[in-house]
């Protein structure tokens, strides 16, 4: 069964959508990071006076250190899908289920871009987990 590829006109808006998708992610890194690397435990709790900090203030600002530090992580994922997703389009092969090669909605490719399964494939993967 041959497979039948989205029109070009269809892939330049998934392209830009994906592009406008990945601008967006970048600036929330670049603003995670600064937020996160460039500023010392003392000012990132507000004190600037010359006390020492109590130990759990200096907890509390490393598990927010952690948990902004797992949000870049997990919107870096997404680039990696983004990308992926982008050299797809590429190569052709974009909008079809890596699983079962039928393929994906234009709902849901427009909901989430760099989907690489279709809904019926995604929720049985998500079902073994």
């Amino acid at each position: 069964m041959k497979k039948k590829k989205f029109d070009k006109k269809i892939l330049k808006e998934f392209k830009k959508l994906l592009i406008v998708k990945k601008e967006e992610i970048n600036e929330e890194i670049d603003h995670i990071s600064s937020d996160t690397f460039k500023r010392s435990q003392k000012e990132a709790s507000g004190d600037i006076s010359g006390y020492t900090l109590h130990m759990a203030d200096v907890a509390t600002d490393n598990y927010d250190r952690e948990f902004s530090l797992g949000l870049a992580g997990n919107e870096r994922d997404v680039l990696h899908m983004i990308d992926y997703a982008l050299d797809k389009i590429k190569d052709g092969s974009f909008g079809f289920c890596e699983e079962c090669n039928k393929p994906i909605t234009k709902t849901r490719l427009k909901a989430v871009p760099y989907a690489k399964l279709c809904i019926k494939c995604q929720e049985a993967k998500e079902k073994q987990m």
